[in-house]
């Protein structure tokens, strides 16, 4: 042993000390005390001075002091009264551990002299510390498949107490699947394990949770707990399960593409790829079905991919398969019904079927026509149809079934009003907004003869020249007939009367399918001035119908008549010569003659003017003739040197063109006053007579020239009118104007026919043998425009 050099002598007196001790030691006992761990400061220990054979009052000189190894703070002694003492807290697990024997050294040294004791202060146990398992909870796995009376091992409990306060009994909380094996290997070492009692379903119970209770020997007792969490593992032995065995899904068929139909709710009771579950179709799935829905593999989603058409498949039944990822894998099936919603979306359907076409213009009123059928794919209220038929009039149609109609007729039909009806049926259903159809039939309506043939005016007025030729056409008779087909093929015929002496149809005739008036023979004016007949117009229906129009022919007057001389009554002369006695007193002025002549013919042709022809030699002649009376007078006193005899030659000639003339010679004899008186009284007298017949004849014929002027300019304008109105007809055969009348004061007009047709009078009357002079504001013009003007009193 090494010892410093420096403090040698306290080295050396601890060295004796030991010495010392170590003999003491050798010599003497130890004193031995047993104290409870735990205990309480001031526990009492023992009476250590009392047992060291020490006095209490030496105690302090002698310096007593307790000395420990490591653990001197735990006892202490009274010195007042020797007393070992608890002084702090003895954990005898914490001096000793799991050491059967626990004890505290003390060395309790005194001086004067040097004693050493040795004390031992054995700890005793307690039942302090409960079992204790090494963590909160255990986890076990144990697959579901694990057969019944597999053993699982589990860890104890240590108690950190000894003897009985560490003996330690197991127990596990009641369940239905393990129970608790303890297996002793010695008295202190246990060896713990589940035993299966039951099979396990992780489908029914995943998870267990056990509490394993650990008890010691102590008094009293002590526990300790552990949680046992077994997890039961999984096998593939749970196909996948939906949650309804048939989805029922309603779409309108107007879904539109990627529409979600409906999500499978389907589950493996599994867990990992033995849970994860794939779904597809069957395997019978119908083609329409692919091309219409798919279905997403992981997530179950069925969208529609086509489109959807409830006339053509009201429901779809899909067969869907759920597989797991097992091995081996495991299925289910469930079924999809998918019921399709009408929309309106088809219009209606129109047939017509016509059954009596064309129809009859007096078909029975309700007779039917047609028959109308509609129909509508869509179902429901969509596919419930309605009719109407445009126009209205004269048809409707009357509802015989279930979107069947009849066409049936419901007023008169009129062919001549409308021929052809062009009808319009429209369908339309009970959706909103709803859809129509059209279907158009047209109805002819056939004719009957239900019409006579109409001429445009019920009489026509043709002016004719006279002399025409043989067959002249001289006017066109139109009728209409607004029948159809024979019942409108009109034919013309005379209606036959007696004209004079004459049959009618002699005079003119008219083509029974054109119409054409043709006049047989030449007119002649002053034979015939009007020439009123009939025609009639018949159709070839069956019975025929017809209709008369009157036409009134005038014939006009050509200047074919030449001047002719009359002879005065008493007076000489014949033929063209006329005798009168002169007496060569007369003055001038004096009227010695009058030439009278007459025309045939009529208006300008009858105007009649009278020219005195010069002399032969050129002499000039005492005498002059009046332009339109004929008078002769003197235009001087007569003298001596006058020829006794005095030739005159009269040219008369009317106004016709071409003029017609005649000539009359006058002789005048000149005689002396006395020889004249009864030539002249003779002379004097019938002039007399003469101007007196000459104003009685002059009312006469201004009478008669008013009434002919006014029927003739009423009957002038009446065919103007009638010209203007009507389409062109054919008029008079001959060229030409219409001839001007025209009268003056100094003029007159003679006639000489014996009988005349008077279109103003209307009958046959004879004719004065001579006109006096007519006043000048009577004229008679054709017409030179057309004037509408009608007068149907002409």
């Amino acid at each position: 042993m090494l010892f410093p050099r420096q403090g040698g002598k306290g080295a050396l007196r601890l060295l004796l000390s030991v010495l010392i001790l170590a003999a003491w030691k050798t010599g003497s006992g130890q004193v031995h005390y047993s104290v409870p761990e735990e205990a309480k400061h001031g526990t009492f220990v023992g009476r250590i001075a009392q047992d060291l054979g020490l006095e209490l009052a030496e105690l302090v000189p002698r310096l007593f002091r307790v000395a420990s190894k490591g653990h001197g703070d735990l006892l202490e002694v009274n010195l007042q009264n020797g007393i070992l003492f608890v002084n702090s807290r003895i954990d005898r697990e914490e001096l000793c551990g799991q050491s059967l024997e626990c004890s505290i050294h003390l060395e309790v040294i005194v001086d004067s002299p040097l004693q050493v004791f040795h004390v031992v202060v054995e700890v005793k146990d307690i039942n302090d510390n409960p079992p204790v398992f090494r963590a909160r909870e255990q986890r076990l796995f144990i697959p579901e498949s694990r057969l019944v009376d597999s053993r699982f091992p589990i860890e104890g409990a240590a108690d950190k107490d000894i003897g009985t306060n560490a003996l330690l009994t197991y127990t596990l909380s009641p369940n239905d699947y393990f129970s608790l094996d303890v297996q002793a290997s010695d008295e202190l070492s246990k060896s713990l394990s589940l035993e299966l009692r039951k099979s396990l379903d992780r489908e029914e119970t995943p998870e267990l949770h056990l509490l394993l209770t650990a008890t010691d020997g102590g008094k009293p007792e002590l526990e300790g707990t552990v949680q046992l969490l077994i997890t039961v593992l999984d096998v593939n032995d749970n196909a996948p399960l939906f949650a309804q065995a048939v989805y029922r899904v309603h779409l309108l068929e107007s879904t539109a593409n990627g529409t979600l139909v409906t999500t499978l709710n389907a589950s493996d009771a599994d867990e990992g790829v033995n849970g994860e579950i794939v779904f597809s179709f069957g395997s019978d799935v119908p083609l329409n079905i692919q091309k219409n829905f798919k279905i997403d593999s992981s997530s179950g989603e069925i969208r529609l991919i086509g489109r959807l058409d409830y006339e053509e498949t009201k429901s779809y039944e899909i067969q869907v398969k759920a597989v797991d990822k097992g091995n081996p894998p495991m299925s289910n099936h469930c079924k999809v019904l998918v019921k399709v919603l009408d929309v309106n979306d088809n219009a209606p359907q129109l047939a017509i079927t016509p059954l009596s076409l064309p129809v009859r213009e007096d078909t029975p009123l309700g007779t039917v026509i047609a028959f109308v059928s509609a129909s509508d794919r869509d179902s429901g209220v969509f596919g419930q149809v309605t009719c109407s038929v445009m126009p209205h009039i004269p048809f409707k149609l009357v509802s015989t079934f279930k979107n069947y109609y009849s066409l049936v007729l419901e007023s008169a039909l009129d062919r001549e009003s409308v021929a052809n009806y062009v009808l319009v049926v429209t369908a339309r259903d009970g959706g909103s907004p709803s859809l129509s159809a059209t279907a158009s039939v047209s109805v002819e309506v056939a004719d009957v003869n239900d019409n006579a043939p109409a001429f445009a005016q019920p009489e026509y007025t043709v002016f004719v020249r006279e002399n025409n030729p043989p067959g002249c056409h001289i006017f066109t008779v139109s009728a209409r007939d607004a029948d159809a087909q024979e019942n409108a093929l009109v034919s013309y015929s005379l209606v036959e009367r007696r004209v004079g002496e004459r049959a009618l149809s002699s005079y003119v005739s008219v083509h029974a399918e054109s119409g054409k008036v043709y006049a047989l023979q030449p007119l002649d004016h002053e034979e015939l001035e009007l020439l009123q007949f009939q025609v009639s117009a018949r159709d070839a229906g069956v019975p025929p119908l017809g209709s008369n129009v009157t036409l009134q022919v005038f014939v006009l007057d050509e200047n074919d008549n030449a001047p002719a001389l009359l002879p005065r009554p008493g007076a000489g002369g014949a033929g063209g010569v006329l005798s009168e006695l002169v007496s060569r007193s007369v003055g001038a002025g004096h009227v010695v003659a009058k030439v009278r002549a007459v025309d045939a013919d009529s208006g300008y042709n009858a105007w009649l003017s009278y020219e005195l022809q010069p002399a032969a030699g050129g002499a000039r002649s005492p005498f002059r003739v009046a332009l339109y009376t004929g008078e002769i007078s003197t235009t001087r006193t007569l003298d001596e040197a006058d020829s006794a005899r005095q030739r005159l030659l009269v040219l008369v000639k009317d106004h016709g063109e071409p003029a017609l003339t005649a000539t009359a010679t006058v002789l005048l004899s000149l005689v002396e006053s006395g020889q004249a008186p009864k030539a002249s009284s003779r002379v004097l007298a019938g002039a007399a007579g003469a101007e007196a017949a000459l104003v009685d004849v002059n009312v006469y014929l201004i009478v008669a020239i008013c009434a002919v002027s006014s029927l003739l300019v009423l009957t002038l304008l009446l065919y103007t009118a009638l010209r203007c109105s009507a389409p062109p007809t054919e008029g008079a055969c001959g060229p030409g104007k219409p001839t001007l009348v025209c009268s003056s004061a100094v003029g007159s007009w003679s006639y000489s026919q014996q009988r005349r047709q008077r279109c103003a009078l209307g009958r046959a009357r004879p004719r004065p043998t001579s006109w006096p002079s007519a006043p000048a504001y009577l004229k008679f013009q054709a017409p030179q425009k057309k004037d509408n003007t009608r007068n149907k009193n002409t």
